[in-house]
Formats: C-alpha cells, sequence, structure tokens
C-alpha cells in the first residue's frame, strides 16, 4: 500500500501495516499484524522471525545461507 496525506505535501510511504501508527491508520493502513501459524517438525533447525521489508530483498534460501553457520556454532546472536 502506498499512502500520502492528501492535504500534505510531503513524501508518501509505502507499507501494508503499522503497529501504533495512529496516523497511518487514519489514511486506511491496518494496525493488525499479519500472524501466521505453522507447526514446527523435528527435522526443523531454526525460526527466522523477520519484516516483510527484510524478506523483500532476500529469498529463503539467501536467509538460510547466513543463518546456517550461527546455528552450527549453536550462537543465535
Amino acid at each position: 500500500m502506498r499512502v500520502w496525506l492528501m492535504e500534505q505535501d510531503a513524501p508518501g510511504l509505502a507499507m501494508s501495516r503499522s503497529i501504533g501508527d495512529y496516523v497511518a491508520h487514519s489514511v486506511g493502513v491496518s494496525t493488525d499484524p499479519e500472524v501466521m501459524k505453522f507447526e514446527l517438525k523435528p527435522d526443523d533447525k531454526f525460526i527466522i522471525v523477520a519484516s516483510d521489508v527484510f524478506c523483500q530483498f532476500l529469498t529463503n534460501e539467501d536467509i538460510a545461507k547466513i543463518v546456517w553457520p550461527f546455528f552450527l556454532k549453536n550462537s543465535p546472536e
């Protein structure tokens, strides 16, 4: 979603959700987070919690390549 305030000459913002942003909510952005539920399986190794902006530029494979060395070292930081 692209959001611009009609009465202001200011840059807009492209987003779909904005928790707690009442100005964005007033122009149509949802304040409700998207929640997904997954069942973990014994062969699952790690969980990635990330924003859609992060995932917009990286594939699941790219993210796994970044995380894998930390998993091998048992170092979640």
